[in-house]
């Protein structure tokens, strides 16, 4: 199994926000329980704070923790556990000699088919005798 971890600079300005809203949190508590404001504000309040704090730990955990919490988890062996209920199977098979790589790119990006137009590696051969950095397809031809 994979992780995607975050950073532990968002980490350090998710524990200063969480500090900020604690804060706010006991301020607004205090001034709905002084004006006589409803028991729902104040166990908001409450409530507010709470978030704050369970926040606050977590972000400071992962800032400067040496094992941080992972945002996503990326793993082959567990299944969707939606796919009962839609029906579906998320973890379709590829069928991978379609996509075998020739070049550089000889797929689109955006549905992953394999490019077999002429123009395309006409193209790329060019690009590639021009060098990497300039581009047939740019704004300067």
């Amino acid at each position: 199994m994979r992780s995607i971890k975050p950073g532990r600079g968002p980490s350090a300005m998710g524990a200063v926000g969480s500090v900020a809203v604690g804060i706010f949190g006991v301020f607004w508590t205090i001034s709905a329980a002084s004006m006589g404001a409803p028991v729902f504000f104040v166990l908001f309040g409450v409530v507010f704070v709470g978030v704050a704090i369970v926040q606050g730990i977590f972000h400071l955990k992962n800032a400067t923790g040496a094992n941080r919490m992972s945002i996503y988890d990326i793993t082959d062996d567990e299944p969707d556990p939606l796919d009962p209920y839609l029906k579906a199977n998320s973890r379709q098979s590829v069928n991978n000699e379609e996509f075998r790589q020739d070049g550089d790119f000889n797929f689109c990006p955006y549905c992953g088919r394999a490019i077999k137009h002429d123009a395309y590696h006409i193209v790329r051969s060019a690009e590639m005798t021009l060098g990497r950095g300039s581009s047939l397809t740019g704004s300067g031809i």
